[in-house]
């Protein structure tokens, strides 16, 4: 396994890690989740990530009860939630004090650890005024109930914005940003926060790599049974997926599979190496419903070798995107 530091911080997480969103709880039980964190584990996997809205906190109990169950040094481990979506009530969602530490306190009652490394901020939030939510970050971290604190999905703007009062107020500020990043999805984390990785030290731990399972190649003839996306409660992000542009990516992805082939790799291989050749991000997010899934996807460090120049400009011509001028394709 390699290990990057997380942006300017002097702490070092796995450049795989693993991530619970969509199957713990939901596609997996309690053995089957084990076994995949297990896995992970035993390949150096030291981040493991989660957040609250995730099954409705049972993702966090879940990933709990196997902590507590396989003995692991917690000091080995980089444990995170994200904290937004905590439930119905008026002051159960959002980044208001109120619910950063209830939130924060709950999360960690289910994790059933004394602190999380890290915790983010999952959405900005509009009501809220940023200066509150970085006081209460500042204070869990003064609690020693949070290590470091970032964001998800935050622009630029807000980021700069969160960081500069944090700095001006003497407080702690936010170090990571956990964005969606993959070949589909790439104008945030490659334009609109080029800045902040050498002016405040960000450091990304991205999520989606496969692009919600596009960049398998399994839905490269349409959605097969029992796939996540069949499933009725997932609905709403088969819906979504329809709408941007759906067959275009799919036609990519059968051009993307015949370069996996060439180079002795799997498209998914493929694509979480891609994500690697980002020096500015610290960990790639994979997830897995079963053990065999998380074997393959660490394999994905091997491939990063493989990604020469040749290869990447190939992706970049079926990608349709012009590399930029800056980009150094032997940047690791």
């Amino acid at each position: 396994m390699e290990y990057r530091f997380l942006g300017g911080s002097g702490l070092r997480i796995s450049a795989l890690s693993f991530g619970s969103w969509v199957t713990f709880g939901d596609q997996v039980d309690e053995d089957a989740a084990a076994a995949c964190m297990k896995e992970a584990y035993n390949a150096g996997v030291n981040f493991f990530d989660n957040a609250e809205a995730y099954s409705a906190g049972l993702s966090e109990t879940m990933m709990g009860n196997i902590i507590a169950k396989t003995g692991w040094k917690r000091s080995d481990l980089v444990l995170s939630t994200k904290i937004f979506w905590g439930g119905d009530g008026p002051n159960d969602t959002g980044l208001s004090r109120k619910h950063i530490m209830e939130g924060t306190h709950a999360a960690l009652k289910r994790l059933q650890t004394d602190y999380v490394d890290l915790i983010f901020c999952h959405r900005p939030d509009i009501y809220t005024p940023i200066e509150e939510t970085v006081w209460a970050m500042n204070t869990l971290i003064q609690q020693g109930k949070v290590m470091y604190w970032g964001t998800s999905e935050w622009s630029a703007e807000r980021i700069r914005e969160a960081h500069d009062f944090a700095r001006r107020e003497h407080l702690i500020p936010p170090i990571m940003e956990q964005p969606e990043y993959n070949m589909f999805k790439r104008d945030r984390v490659e334009a609109e926060y080029e800045r902040l990785y050498s002016e405040i030290g960000l450091g990304l731990t991205i999520w989606s790599p496969l692009a919600t399972g596009l960049l398998t190649g399994k839905y490269n003839e349409g959605i097969p049974d029992g796939t996540r996306l069949a499933l009725p409660e997932y609905e709403w992000l088969r819906n979504r997926l329809m709408k941007k542009g759906w067959e275009e990516k799919i036609e990519k992805t059968r051009k993307l599979q015949k370069i996996a082939d060439e180079i002795g790799a799997t498209l998914a291989q493929m694509a979480i190496a891609w994500c690697l050749m980002n020096p500015d991000v610290s960990t790639v997010i994979t997830g897995a419903s079963r053990a065999e899934q998380v074997v393959e996807n660490m394999k994905a460090l091997d491939v990063v070798e493989k990604l020469e120049e040749d290869v990447l400009l190939a992706i970049e011509d079926i990608l349709d995107n012009e590399p930029a001028e800056e980009v150094d394709w032997r940047r690791l």
